[in-house]
């Protein structure tokens, strides 16, 4: 009987605690970050060895940039679970941000943290992508005389090949876009495509020939993606591109309006910048009239976006 009473008197304390780390985790996935700081942070007053609420507070910290705060709840777990992969590999991707938010002398003092810690994840995890991921742009990025390797990012990119040939055509793309090959990288995200279509494969086939000044191809990938992924998305992307490069502005214009008609949150680029667009679109058309009704509704829509603003002095002195 008096074990009985001791777990009815219990029970209520551990749903508790389950109900708080739980609503954490959905405050995370709304993107209500701050709140979840703070209820993890009170939880674990209480409970200061619980796994999984230690490990959502560092990715609260890091959605918010707080890298220094993230490191060290994901070390707290690194050095209590050290053959848990993906522990290893938040940890070093903290550290890893952190890097690239000081000074390069700086930083040089936790590349090697950063290095050991993704290659422990990868060697306890051999299916662990996310980590082989972070290998090759790390190897790519780093200099030769800290380390860095195209060779030892192409290994990585290999391994990836085996995992998901999707991720390994994406990452030997990356890497010779990075190298500044890009008829090689144009290869290797085109099989990306071939093998997966995903709106990413298209997307950084298209990313890339924007940098490439290739606005022709640039759309016509961008169309081949809305034929397959039917996404309203697709329209301002046409539009994007339109614009930038005066090309094609009887198909901007109209996928532009396209976008605004149909547009809807999930689409992300906000209507202002469709706007912004169009009025550059009037503008490569030389009318002024039509340019100045958009920019003003772009400034209207989102009036602290400096290069609206810088726009409308444009337009006005045609």
């Amino acid at each position: 009987m008096k074990n009985i009473l001791l777990v009815l008197f219990f029970l209520p304390l551990i749903l508790l605690g389950q109900t708080s780390v739980s609503e954490a985790e959905v405050m995370l996935n709304n993107k209500q970050f701050t709140n979840a700081e703070k209820s993890l942070i009170s939880y674990l007053e209480a409970n200061p060895d619980d796994i999984k609420a230690t490990e959502l507070l560092g990715d609260a910290y890091g959605h918010q940039e707080k890298w220094d705060n993230a490191i060290v709840y994901y070390k707290k777990l690194v050095e209590t679970k050290p053959n848990e992969a993906n522990y290893h590999y938040k940890y070093g991707g903290a550290l890893g941000m952190k890097a690239l938010a000081i000074s390069k002398i700086k930083a040089l003092g936790i590349i090697g943290d950063v290095k050991g810690a993704f290659l422990k994840a990868a060697e306890l995890d051999p299916k662990h992508i996310d980590t082989r991921w972070a290998l090759v742009e790390l190897y790519m990025q780093l200099p030769g005389i800290i380390g860095g390797s195209k060779s030892k990012s192409f290994k990585y990119a290999n391994e990836l090949e085996n995992l998901s040939k999707v991720d390994g055509y994406l990452a030997k793309g990356y890497i010779y876009e990075y190298d500044d090959e890009p008829e090689l990288a144009e290869k290797f995200y085109k099989k990306a495509i071939e093998e997966g279509g995903s709106i990413t494969c298209y997307d950084k086939l298209t990313k890339l020939y924007e940098k490439e000044g290739k606005s022709t191809e640039a759309i016509s990938n961008i169309e081949a993606a809305h034929l397959k992924h039917k996404r309203n998305a697709m329209h301002y992307q046409i539009g994007k591109v339109c614009a930038d490069y005066n090309v094609q502005l009887e198909k901007g214009e109209f996928c532009l309006k396209v976008y605004i008609e149909n547009y809807s949150a999930k689409d992300g680029v906000p209507k202002a910048w469709a706007y912004y667009r169009l009025a550059q679109i009037y503008k490569h058309k030389k009318n002024k009239e039509q340019a100045t009704v958009w920019i003003d509704k772009a400034i209207v829509s989102l009036p602290k976006i400096e290069v609206f603003k810088a726009f409308k002095e444009e337009i006005e002195s045609l």
